[in-house]
């Protein structure tokens, strides 16, 4: 059992942070918003603090799932961050889905003070942290991953090492890449099968069956055709995440026509005000177009 601190405490780190409680490991909480770390307090036990430099004193790790760059450094690097508190041999582990930029930088800083860094962003949304089943990808030191594999376990499913600082934000950006694709997709699909009189229920149920099979289709359809989506992650945070694949892109030079043209169809959707529309809400534009 481990000393560990969550700092972050939304709609993913909530329940992840309540893995580590239940697997037996002592935790320590911080969320910008108070109460909300004193009701999972309430719920789980452990205690909070009222500063992230207060929460890392004496732990072993401190995990990390905010909200983007910014948030990032300043919980970490702030004058009341990660940093000011935690001691020399001890690991941060950042979940947030941020710039492989910052990840690096985050890198460096730490090993600057002695401190271990891994950049492991999660895919999987509220139902896999919720589930334990997140898929993790990380990049950083091979012994500090190895250190901190247990505790990860905790809520993973799936969870690897994909190269050096950055690695990991790099991998989520492919995920993000592929998930925008396929939603789009999925979107145009079920749009088709209504515009020609089909059963697009019945249309799914043969076609998942073939090539065309994937966890969107499978999870989303029924909602898409309903009209329903409440159920995953936001249009708001699948527009940052897709403003950093395009960021990166910029950097590397890889071509992302696809994946430009679905970050517009999203901004699309927030002018529809589905700002906190799941990201499968897309079919909402499309049915919008035909209706007019």
């Amino acid at each position: 059992m481990a000393n560990l601190a969550f700092i972050g405490l939304g709609v993913m780190g909530y329940p992840m942070a309540g893995h580590l409680r239940s697997a037996g490991h002592d935790v320590t909480v911080y969320n910008r918003t108070e109460s909300r770390a004193k009701a999972w307090v309430n719920e789980f036990g452990g205690r909070a603090c009222s500063t992230p430099a207060e929460a890392a004193a004496d732990q072993d790790l401190v995990m990390i799932c905010v909200g983007n760059d910014d948030d990032l450094r300043e919980v970490v690097c702030g004058e009341q961050g990660v940093l000011q508190g935690i001691r020399s041999g001890a690991v941060i582990i950042d979940h947030t889905t941020a710039s492989a930029g910052v990840a690096r930088e985050l890198f460096q800083r730490c090993a600057e003070k002695g401190v271990g860094f891994l950049d492991a962003p999660v895919s999987g949304g509220q139902a896999g942290a919720e589930n334990g089943q997140l898929t993790i990808m990380v990049g950083g030191d091979e012994s500090v991953f190895d250190f901190s594999r247990p505790v990860m376990n905790c809520y993973a499913k799936m969870l690897k090492l994909m190269g050096p600082a950055g690695s990991g934000q790099l991998t989520k950006m492919v995920n993000q890449i592929c998930i925008g694709g396929l939603v789009q997709g999925l979107a145009e699909a079920l749009h088709f099968a209504k515009s020609a009189g089909l059963d697009g229920e019945a249309a799914m149920s043969v076609i998942s069956k073939g090539a065309a099979q994937s966890w969107q289709l499978e999870n989303r359809h029924k909602t898409m055709l309903a009209g329903e989506f409440e159920f995953g992650f936001a249009v708001d945070w699948m527009r940052k995440d897709l403003g950093i694949v395009l960021d990166e892109a910029r950097r590397n030079g890889a071509q992302l026509p696809v994946t430009a043209l679905v970050d517009q169809f999203y901004a699309d959707v927030q002018a529809m005000g589905g700002n906190r529309w799941d990201t499968s809400s897309l079919i909402a534009r499309l049915e919008r177009k035909r209706d007019k």
